[in-house]
């Protein structure tokens, strides 16, 4: 039997591989007006959170104990993933996601002020693990720099307090509620750009921008369960595994050959979650041992 823990780490496993999924199409769908494909990624995480909602709450679904909180939640979101979206357009996609990496550690430093979290030393080590194989693999300098670097840090900083506002929300919210209002949100501001000119997408299209929508709500549905279940200081490093996926989706799909020092990185990446999910274990069997005593 796992503990909350060790499934709030599996629930971040599965988010991570669907939000990986969900940013190749958004890379792909460049041809399409940013406002249109926001539209696809909140209305069918709409229809998706109203088919796995209890059936006594169809009625009245949109009630909340904390319109405040989801609101901050809901605008800190949106500007994440508006960041992120243009991040995806305009950088390459190891680049935005290495990036992206930032986030557990404003999220690690936000836990322990917010929610008095402790964070002991074999959870630092794998953050900074993890962060040390970020660096290897993109090998930061100032001479690349461009103005569209600045929309991952947004994404970094919008998304640590999400996580923040999630973990607070889901004490008294159900994660489906917290997914849907966020849905909503997206829909919403998405519908504000329709008069500066949407295209009419063919089938094929249509069904990949669909699939924006659908990873889209599954992640941030196993996002909130994974918060939910977890510490977030915990389970937040997993996303260095999304840069694994970003390798191997580029190797697959675009013939690209990682360097060394990219699957070194990787290795490191790998390295840190390992060292989390094995320390869970290593405490789980201690308090076993403990409580036959």
């Amino acid at each position: 039997m796992l503990s909350k823990n060790q499934l709030g780490f599996l629930y971040m496993l599965m988010s991570v591989c669907a939000f990986s999924i969900m940013d190749i199409i958004v890379k792909w769908s460049e041809a399409y007006p940013l406002g249109q494909v926001l539209f696809f990624r909140g209305f069918f995480g709409v229809i998706l959170y109203f088919i796995i909602m209890p059936r006594e709450r169809i009625k009245d679904f949109y009630l909340t104990k904390r319109p405040g909180l989801h609101f901050l939640r809901c605008m800190s979101g949106l500007i994440a993933l508006v960041a992120i979206f243009i991040a995806l357009r305009n950088l390459p996609l190891a680049t935005v996601v290495s990036i992206s990496f930032a986030a557990p550690i404003f999220t690690t430093i936000f836990s322990i002020f917010l929610l008095s979290e402790k964070v002991g030393m074999f959870r630092w080590i794998a953050v900074l693990v993890g962060f040390i194989g970020i660096i290897i693999i993109t090998e930061p300098g100032f001479s690349s720099f461009n103005i569209y670097f600045i929309y991952p840090i947004i994404f970094c900083l919008g998304l640590s307090y999400v996580a923040i506002a999630i973990r607070q929300l889901s004490t008294t919210e159900p994660v489906w509620l917290i997914s849907l209002y966020f849905s909503i949100a997206i829909t919403l501001a998405s519908l504000v750009t329709l008069p500066y000119g949407w295209i009419i997408p063919n089938f094929g299209d249509l069904i990949l921008l669909m699939l924006i929508g659908v990873f889209g709500g599954v992640a941030n549905l196993w996002l909130g369960q994974s918060y939910k279940l977890a510490e977030v200081s915990l389970v937040s490093p997993l996303k260095y595994l999304a840069l694994v996926f970003a390798i191997a989706f580029g190797y697959f799909i675009w013939g690209e050959i990682p360097s060394f020092k990219t699957l070194l990185g990787a290795a490191l990446v790998i390295i840190s979650s390992i060292i989390i999910f094995r320390r869970e274990i290593y405490l789980k069997k201690q308090v076993s041992i403990s409580r036959h005593e």
